[in-house]
């Protein structure tokens, strides 16, 4: 049969009551189990040494790491949320409710900072700001200074200079989820409130605002788990947290035990966070409209003169600092570098990077669709269970996630090296821990839930029956996911793929911990070339993490710009 008789078939059956009862797979229970199990395991490993051990560092960690570390981290954590609340809401308010010059082309590039690391920008505002810098170098040559003692300038080598630079990354998973409320759930009743008088502040204030208060939580929690994995950007601004402690108790005190406790007193952390985030989205919910009315929306605000120019500049100015600055930094860089553009170092780390994205893109992307399946084949609350809890990979820590891994997959190498040795009398070596495996691994636990989400959200897109319509026509469920279910959900598998891709690229928490021996990625080489304070030699690597993000941002504007609800 064709696909157009299947589509004919199919549009004739869908608007029948299933006739097929979903049957029970155990198959499908198993490996849905089994993937839950494997991305628990590295905290199940963690958990187990720090329970195991005897507890005799736990007095000196509690004592002299803890205290400043949290404080440092909850400190961080405050102004980082404060800034990327500010710098999103703001941003989201503005581009809705006003029209102004550029708010077409500004209503998309806000969203660009998110294909710039944390760790790169932290590299490039170090270079920014730094006495030779141009802030600097204009305020001497303005004032009249001569030496650093002259004037005072803000350190960005400070937690507060670690939360500008974090916020000014991150701050768009808050705008993104600001302004889709206010798009959607803050028309009809800003128009109410409008029309009784009330002036655009007032209505911002009183009403569009707190509507939009559990979206604003939800993307306040993504970036502080953003800011709670990052490892990169707070060890080259010099700022303590619990992520850095981690790994200082492990490797300057070796001590494995008290890292492990760390570590999950981090993960503590973040289980709260996701708890703020589903306590938020719980609250949120969105009224239904007809097409006709999202598509009808009142005018903006019009804007002129200096008050169009000073939103102009303020919309503009997160771009400028998260995007711009960075590609402007690090372009300057490279070029007084392009005799290493083909250089077999830059090669080689920019093949691994693309292999090993490439590969964890399809293992994350196949996983997902199993953890679909299964849902989609049975009603086991076991089964619904298993893939909550293989979605929250994506809330570990990198090094968090790294550590874990490390251990449990020595563990295994060990264990199949004993095996082999015993019986053949040679042994296998470090099979997993010393090839790419771990690393694809760790994307794939840490980024499942991002395919997962994706590929979900385009079959939430389709007819709830239709499954159960190929089915009443024949099919079995393996040939109605193959050939009706796999085509229609093909631009939400690729959307899946590219994401996890990207990510993969950015990778660097958990990379530095699990790469072998002479193993570079385009992460792990800036990260060497910044450790040892010569960042010019990563530049084309930074150029080329933040092309390779750059590509599912556009894809992302793209549609903002195309969303027709938002008249843009």
């Amino acid at each position: 049969m064709g696909n157009a008789s299947h589509a004919e078939a199919l549009t004739a059956a869908i608007g029948a009551p299933p006739l097929v009862k979903r049957p029970r797979h155990p198959l499908v229970i198993a490996s849905t189990l089994l993937i839950c199990l494997v991305v628990l395991l590295p905290v199940l490993t963690l958990a187990g040494i720090a329970l195991g051990g005897s507890g005799e560092d736990w007095p000196h960690l509690a004592r002299n790491v803890l205290p400043g570390a949290l404080a440092t981290t909850a400190y961080l954590l405050l102004l980082t949320a404060a800034a990327a609340s500010l710098l999103g809401v703001t941003a989201a308010w503005l581009v809705v409710g006003y029209d102004f010059p550029a708010r077409r082309t500004l209503s998309w590039a806000l969203v660009l900072p998110l294909a710039v690391p944390p760790y790169l920008a932290a590299y490039a505002f170090a270079e920014f700001f730094h006495f030779t810098g141009p802030v600097q170098s204009a305020v001497r040559a303005v004032f009249g200074f001569a030496r650093p003692a002259d004037y005072w300038f803000p350190d960005i080598r400070s937690t507060p200079g670690a939360a500008f630079v974090m916020s000014m990354v991150l701050y768009p998973y808050v705008y993104l989820t600001a302004r889709v409320v206010f798009i959607m759930q803050g028309r009809n009743i800003a128009d109410v409130a409008r029309t009784l008088g009330a002036r655009p502040a007032k209505v911002f204030w009183r009403i569009l605002l707190p509507v939009a208060r559990p979206a604003i939580v939800a993307g306040v929690a993504l970036v502080l788990m953003e800011t709670i994995n990052d490892i990169g950007a707070s060890e080259f601004l010099g700022v303590r947290t619990l992520t850095f402690a981690v790994f200082t108790t492990w490797l300057n005190r070796s001590s494995l035990e008290g890292a492990a406790q760390l570590a999950m007193l981090i993960l503590l952390l973040v289980f709260a966070l996701l708890l703020l985030e589903h306590w938020a989205r719980r609250r949120q919910r969105f009224h239904n409209a007809r097409a006709t009315q999202l598509r009808a929306r009142p005018p903006r605000t019009v804007l002129t003169g200096v008050r169009a120019c000073a939103v102009m500049g303020l919309v503009g100015a997160p771009v400028l600092f998260g995007f711009g600055i960075p590609l402007v930094i690090f372009g300057r860089y490279a070029g007084r570098r392009l005799d290493m553009l083909l250089t077999p170092e830059l090669a080689k780390a920019f093949l691994t990077s693309v292999m090993v994205a490439a590969v964890s893109a399809v293992v994350t992307v196949a996983l997902a669709l199993v953890l679909i399946n299964a849902v989609r084949l049975s009603r086991s609350p076991l089964v619904r269970a298993g893939v909550r809890l293989a979605s929250l990979g994506y809330a570990l820590p990198g090094t968090i996630l790294g550590l874990g891994l490390l251990f449990s997959l020595t563990r295994i190498d060990n264990g199949i090296d004993a095996v082999v040795r015993s019986a053949f009398g040679k042994g296998t070596g470090l099979l997993l821990t010393g090839s790419i495996a771990a690393i694809v691994l760790a994307c794939t636990i840490r980024f499942l839930a991002l395919a997962e989400g994706a590929v979900r959200s385009g079959l939430e897109k389709l007819p709830p029956n239709l499954d159960e319509a190929a089915r009443s026509l024949g099919h079995s469920p393996a040939r109605s996911a193959a050939f009706v279910l796999l085509p229609l959900l093909r631009p939400a598998i690729l959307t899946a793929l590219v994401l996890v891709f990207v990510d993969s690229v950015k990778e660097l928490s958990a990379t530095i911990l699990l790469r072998p021996f002479g193993f570079n990625t385009l992460a792990t080489l800036v990260y060497e070339n910044a450790s040892r304070g010569v960042v010019e030699d990563g530049a084309l690597a930074a150029l080329l993490i933040i092309a390779t993000a750059v590509v599912p941002i556009l894809l992302l504007s793209r549609a903002l710009a195309h969303d027709g609800s938002a008249s843009l």
